[in-house]
């Protein structure tokens, strides 16, 4: 639709005109995403096949496809703490037919790293927080303590003592008990693994006595008796179980475990608002609401303005730990 505004002008009352050129204007920023998506989407995820961000990604993406009538295609770009996948993101066309999956590797990764591929806020339209993955302290079934009072309190009287497994540097799980140690005052050792399997083999073999960890990696272990739950990182207590939280015995502790939606920046707005919008009715599928409680995920589903506030807030706070704590990427 073209207006001749000076023919317009001399036809129609002011307020008409404007109204007319308001709408021109709404439906030329509407546009993007009226037929979005039109052809194939491809969704990048940062680690290998298999994992929980992999396993809710591909439901994701089956959701999606029904949806929007157009296939998903999951393509994985693992390595590297989930920076080869971020900057395959980062530098891909901002036509919404490249998102990526993030965890909370994203908000480490800008104080990790001295340097990195993309800027992480100048490069990135965050799409929407999808859920946060609790987390668990776990041990071994004969470790001397029950509960996380009692499990400082032997490290406060052994500090040489006890050690804790992670899926690796610079993980949530690492900055998390890092975190704690920091805010209760006391020590335990970190180790890190090459993923979370090998720290689950360590210490089912007696060579560890603790792991930090998603709750879905280590509940097989917890459900068969190989490993007990001390307690969870989260604000809120697991659907199902009744674990204790470390914040009953930290006040105002809280780590979870974040997994969101990205695109290049530059994405029209349309277009975000419309996967964020179509993700959030994934997500309120009974069958992701069940799947959502078996993973021990908080389904959030959060505005694009909601999470990039959100991710802001995590890279300063991880940033402090970080350096307080002076680690570095392997």
């Amino acid at each position: 639709m073209h207006i001749n505004t000076q023919h317009a002008t001399r036809l129609l009352p002011h307020w008409v005109l404007a109204w007319v050129l308001a709408l021109h204007t709404l439906g030329s920023f509407a546009a993007p995403a009226l037929d979005y998506p039109h052809s194939p989407v491809k969704m990048i995820v940062p680690f290998p096949p298999g994992g929980p961000t992999d396993t809710l990604g591909r439901l994701i993406g089956m959701k999606l496809q029904e949806i929007w009538g157009q296939p998903v295609i999951i393509d994985y770009k693992a390595g590297a703490g989930t920076v080869i996948g971020v900057d395959y993101v980062a530098k891909s066309s901002p036509d919404g037919y490249t998102i990526g999956m993030i965890n909370s590797a994203f908000a480490v990764n800008p104080s990790l790293y001295k340097t990195l591929p993309y800027d992480s806020v100048k490069d990135i339209e965050p799409i929407t927080l999808v859920a946060n993955l609790q987390l668990a302290i776990v041990a071994q079934p004969n470790a001397p303590f029950d509960t996380l009072s009692e499990m400082i309190a032997y490290a406060k009287k052994n500090p040489d003592k006890l050690s804790y497994g992670t899926p690796g540097t610079g993980s949530t799980t690492h900055l998390g008990t890092e975190l704690l140690k920091k805010t209760a005052g006391f020590q335990i050792a970190h180790i890190p693994y090459k993923g979370s399997a090998q720290a689950h083999g360590e210490l089912l073999g007696g060579r560890l006595e603790v792991v930090v960890d998603p709750f879905l990696s280590v509940m097989p272990y917890v459900k068969a008796g190989k490993m007990k739950v001390i307690a969870t990182l989260g604000d809120k207590k697991l659907k199902g179980y009744n674990y204790p939280l470390v914040q009953e015995v930290v006040p105002g502790f809280n780590v979870n475990a974040l997994l969101g939606f990205i695109a290049p920046k530059g994405t029209p707005m349309p277009v975000v608002q419309k996967i964020q919008s179509d993700i959030a009715k994934v997500m309120a599928m009974p069958d992701l609401q069940k799947r959502s409680e078996e993973f021990a995920m908080d389904i959030v589903a959060s505005k694009p303005e909601e999470f990039n506030a959100f991710l802001l807030a995590e890279m300063k706070k991880w940033s402090k730990v970080v350096s307080e704590s002076k680690i570095t990427a392997d």
